[in-house]
Protein backbone atom coordinates (compact mmCIF):
# COMPACT_ATOMS: atom_id res chain seq x y z
CA UNK A 1 0.00 0.00 0.00
CA UNK A 2 1.41 3.67 -0.65
CA UNK A 3 1.68 5.82 1.94
CA UNK A 4 -1.09 8.51 1.99
CA UNK A 5 -0.08 12.05 2.33
CA UNK A 6 -3.11 13.78 2.64
CA UNK A 7 -6.76 12.89 4.36
CA UNK A 8 -8.20 16.26 4.55
CA UNK A 9 -9.23 18.07 1.84
CA UNK A 10 -6.61 20.71 0.23
CA UNK A 11 -7.19 24.03 0.95
CA UNK A 12 -4.76 25.83 -1.05
CA UNK A 13 -3.17 24.62 -4.35
CA UNK A 14 -0.42 26.64 -5.73
CA UNK A 15 1.77 26.02 -8.85
CA UNK A 16 4.81 27.49 -9.49
CA UNK A 17 6.74 27.21 -12.75
CA UNK A 18 7.14 28.28 -16.50
CA UNK A 19 5.15 29.66 -19.31
CA UNK A 20 2.85 26.64 -20.01
CA UNK A 21 1.99 26.66 -15.90
CA UNK A 22 0.76 29.87 -16.36
CA UNK A 23 -1.44 28.96 -19.50
CA UNK A 24 0.39 29.98 -22.39
CA UNK A 25 -1.72 28.76 -25.68
CA UNK A 26 -4.62 27.48 -23.63
CA UNK A 27 -7.42 28.96 -25.63
CA UNK A 28 -8.83 30.15 -22.07
CA UNK A 29 -8.05 30.65 -18.85
CA UNK A 30 -10.36 27.70 -17.45
CA UNK A 31 -8.24 25.12 -20.02
CA UNK A 32 -5.02 25.85 -18.42
CA UNK A 33 -4.10 22.75 -16.40
CA UNK A 34 -3.79 24.40 -13.17
CA UNK A 35 -7.20 25.60 -13.46
CA UNK A 36 -8.39 21.94 -15.04
CA UNK A 37 -6.23 20.32 -11.67
CA UNK A 38 -7.99 22.38 -9.31
CA UNK A 39 -11.61 21.43 -10.48
CA UNK A 40 -10.59 17.91 -10.58
CA UNK A 41 -9.38 17.96 -7.12
CA UNK A 42 -12.64 19.95 -5.56
CA UNK A 43 -14.89 17.91 -7.26
CA UNK A 44 -13.39 14.18 -5.93
CA UNK A 45 -12.64 16.04 -2.28
CA UNK A 46 -16.27 17.76 -2.68
CA UNK A 47 -15.05 21.29 -1.41
CA UNK A 48 -13.87 23.76 -3.01
CA UNK A 49 -10.20 25.06 -3.17
CA UNK A 50 -8.16 28.13 -4.16
CA UNK A 51 -5.78 28.28 -6.98
CA UNK A 52 -2.57 30.37 -6.83
CA UNK A 53 -1.15 30.10 -10.32
CA UNK A 54 2.36 31.33 -10.06
CA UNK A 55 3.10 30.45 -13.41
CA UNK A 56 5.76 33.29 -14.76
CA UNK A 57 6.33 32.92 -19.27
CA UNK A 58 10.17 32.70 -20.05
CA UNK A 59 10.89 32.15 -16.18
CA UNK A 60 14.16 30.09 -15.34
CA UNK A 61 14.98 28.53 -11.56
CA UNK A 62 18.05 30.80 -10.61
CA UNK A 63 20.13 33.37 -11.44
CA UNK A 64 22.93 30.74 -12.45
CA UNK A 65 20.69 29.57 -15.31
CA UNK A 66 22.68 30.26 -18.58
CA UNK A 67 19.05 32.16 -19.76
CA UNK A 68 19.24 34.21 -16.48
CA UNK A 69 19.64 37.85 -18.54
CA UNK A 70 17.09 36.86 -21.08
CA UNK A 71 14.58 35.40 -18.32
CA UNK A 72 11.40 37.02 -16.81
CA UNK A 73 12.48 37.80 -13.92
CA UNK A 74 12.50 37.14 -10.93
CA UNK A 75 13.56 33.26 -10.87
CA UNK A 76 12.20 30.86 -8.70
CA UNK A 77 14.67 30.64 -6.19
CA UNK A 78 14.52 34.80 -5.83
CA UNK A 79 10.29 34.51 -5.75
CA UNK A 80 9.90 31.77 -3.19
CA UNK A 81 9.24 34.24 -0.15
CA UNK A 82 6.50 36.19 -2.17
CA UNK A 83 4.93 34.06 -4.54
CA UNK A 84 5.14 30.49 -2.33
CA UNK A 85 6.29 30.86 1.23
CA UNK A 86 4.10 33.59 1.89
CA UNK A 87 0.42 32.24 1.30
CA UNK A 88 1.14 28.90 3.05
CA UNK A 89 -0.13 26.00 0.19
CA UNK A 90 -0.90 22.46 1.64
CA UNK A 91 -0.41 21.73 -2.42
CA UNK A 92 2.70 22.37 -3.86
CA UNK A 93 3.07 21.70 -8.01
CA UNK A 94 6.69 22.68 -9.22
CA UNK A 95 7.29 22.70 -12.86
CA UNK A 96 10.49 23.66 -13.66
CA UNK A 97 13.56 22.73 -16.32
CA UNK A 98 12.15 23.39 -19.66
CA UNK A 99 13.77 26.77 -20.07
CA UNK A 100 16.87 25.98 -18.04
CA UNK A 101 17.69 22.73 -20.26
CA UNK A 102 16.81 24.61 -23.47
CA UNK A 103 19.65 27.36 -22.28
CA UNK A 104 21.99 24.77 -21.73
CA UNK A 105 22.26 24.87 -17.34
CA UNK A 106 24.48 21.96 -16.20
CA UNK A 107 22.36 19.38 -15.06
CA UNK A 108 23.77 18.95 -11.47
CA UNK A 109 23.72 22.65 -10.58
CA UNK A 110 19.55 22.52 -11.61
CA UNK A 111 19.27 19.41 -9.65
CA UNK A 112 21.18 22.05 -6.75
CA UNK A 113 18.90 24.51 -7.30
CA UNK A 114 15.36 22.45 -7.19
CA UNK A 115 16.08 20.45 -4.04
CA UNK A 116 16.23 24.11 -2.73
CA UNK A 117 13.48 24.99 -3.78
CA UNK A 118 11.58 21.37 -2.34
CA UNK A 119 13.66 22.07 0.81
CA UNK A 120 12.49 25.32 1.54
CA UNK A 121 9.11 25.11 0.77
CA UNK A 122 8.76 22.26 2.38
CA UNK A 123 10.46 23.40 5.66
CA UNK A 124 7.99 26.34 5.83
CA UNK A 125 4.98 24.85 5.35
CA UNK A 126 5.13 21.16 4.66
CA UNK A 127 2.80 20.55 1.38
CA UNK A 128 2.38 17.65 -0.11
CA UNK A 129 4.70 18.51 -2.81
CA UNK A 130 4.29 17.53 -6.34
CA UNK A 131 7.50 17.65 -9.62
CA UNK A 132 6.34 17.50 -13.11
CA UNK A 133 8.62 16.36 -15.76
CA UNK A 134 9.73 18.80 -18.48
CA UNK A 135 7.62 18.48 -21.15
CA UNK A 136 7.64 16.97 -24.82
CA UNK A 137 8.19 19.63 -27.48
CA UNK A 138 9.12 20.48 -30.99
CA UNK A 139 10.61 23.60 -31.49
CA UNK A 140 14.71 23.35 -30.46
CA UNK A 141 15.89 25.60 -32.66
CA UNK A 142 12.98 28.51 -31.59
CA UNK A 143 13.20 31.77 -29.08
CA UNK A 144 17.39 32.23 -28.50
CA UNK A 145 19.09 31.54 -26.11
CA UNK A 146 16.64 29.01 -25.30
CA UNK A 147 17.44 27.42 -28.89
CA UNK A 148 20.18 25.31 -27.45
CA UNK A 149 18.34 21.90 -26.18
CA UNK A 150 17.83 18.71 -26.82
CA UNK A 151 16.00 15.32 -27.08
CA UNK A 152 19.08 14.09 -25.09
CA UNK A 153 19.12 16.79 -22.46
CA UNK A 154 15.63 16.61 -21.67
CA UNK A 155 15.89 12.96 -20.98
CA UNK A 156 18.68 13.64 -18.62
CA UNK A 157 16.77 16.66 -16.58
CA UNK A 158 13.92 14.28 -16.52
CA UNK A 159 15.91 11.70 -14.84
CA UNK A 160 17.34 14.60 -12.19
CA UNK A 161 13.89 15.67 -11.56
CA UNK A 162 12.59 12.03 -10.60
CA UNK A 163 15.29 11.41 -8.62
CA UNK A 164 14.87 14.79 -6.77
CA UNK A 165 11.38 13.45 -6.52
CA UNK A 166 12.43 10.15 -4.84
CA UNK A 167 15.29 11.68 -2.57
CA UNK A 168 13.07 14.21 -1.25
CA UNK A 169 9.59 12.41 -0.91
CA UNK A 170 7.77 14.22 -3.30
CA UNK A 171 4.78 12.98 -5.56
CA UNK A 172 6.19 12.44 -9.48
CA UNK A 173 3.93 13.72 -12.04
CA UNK A 174 5.78 12.26 -15.22
CA UNK A 175 4.50 14.52 -17.68
CA UNK A 176 6.53 13.80 -20.50
CA UNK A 177 5.40 10.03 -20.60
CA UNK A 178 1.75 10.92 -20.47
CA UNK A 179 2.00 13.40 -23.63
CA UNK A 180 3.78 10.21 -25.36
CA UNK A 181 5.90 12.26 -27.57
CA UNK A 182 2.67 12.87 -29.42
CA UNK A 183 3.23 16.18 -31.46
CA UNK A 184 -0.46 16.96 -31.70
CA UNK A 185 -0.29 18.27 -28.21
CA UNK A 186 1.72 20.84 -28.97
CA UNK A 187 1.29 24.11 -29.70
CA UNK A 188 2.61 25.35 -33.51
CA UNK A 189 5.05 27.47 -31.65
CA UNK A 190 6.82 23.92 -30.97
CA UNK A 191 7.24 24.56 -26.87
CA UNK A 192 4.15 25.19 -25.45
CA UNK A 193 1.10 22.62 -24.61
CA UNK A 194 -2.00 23.24 -26.74
CA UNK A 195 -5.53 22.56 -25.20
CA UNK A 196 -5.40 18.47 -25.56
CA UNK A 197 -1.62 18.76 -23.90
CA UNK A 198 -3.09 21.25 -21.35
CA UNK A 199 -5.81 17.91 -20.43
CA UNK A 200 -3.44 15.35 -20.47
CA UNK A 201 -0.91 17.86 -17.85
CA UNK A 202 -3.70 18.37 -15.40
CA UNK A 203 -5.13 14.71 -15.76
CA UNK A 204 -1.31 12.88 -14.65
CA UNK A 205 -1.13 15.30 -12.26
CA UNK A 206 -4.11 14.32 -10.67
CA UNK A 207 -3.05 10.66 -11.05
CA UNK A 208 0.05 11.26 -9.44
CA UNK A 209 -1.78 12.66 -6.44
CA UNK A 210 -4.97 10.37 -6.56
CA UNK A 211 -2.24 7.28 -5.93
CA UNK A 212 -0.75 9.02 -2.49
CA UNK A 213 -3.69 11.54 -1.08
CA UNK A 214 -7.09 9.80 0.40
CA UNK A 215 -8.90 13.06 0.58
CA UNK A 216 -9.38 12.67 -3.22
CA UNK A 217 -11.46 9.58 -2.66
CA UNK A 218 -13.91 11.57 -0.31
CA UNK A 219 -16.86 11.78 -2.56
CA UNK A 220 -16.63 8.03 -3.62
CA UNK A 221 -17.18 7.69 0.53
CA UNK A 222 -20.42 8.96 0.28
CA UNK A 223 -21.57 7.84 -3.20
Amino acid sequence: MPTDLRSQPFKILLTLGESTTWGMCATTEERRWGNLLARLIAEFQGRPLTLLNKGISANSISPRSPGYEASAKPSALERLERDVLAHKPDLFVCSYGLNDMRCRMHPEEFREDLRTVVRTVRGHCDPVTVLTTVYHMTGWDRYAPFDQGSPEAMRVFNLVIKQVAEEEGAILADIHAAEGCADWMIHPDGVHANDLGHRIIAHRVFEALAQRCSCLGLTSEHA
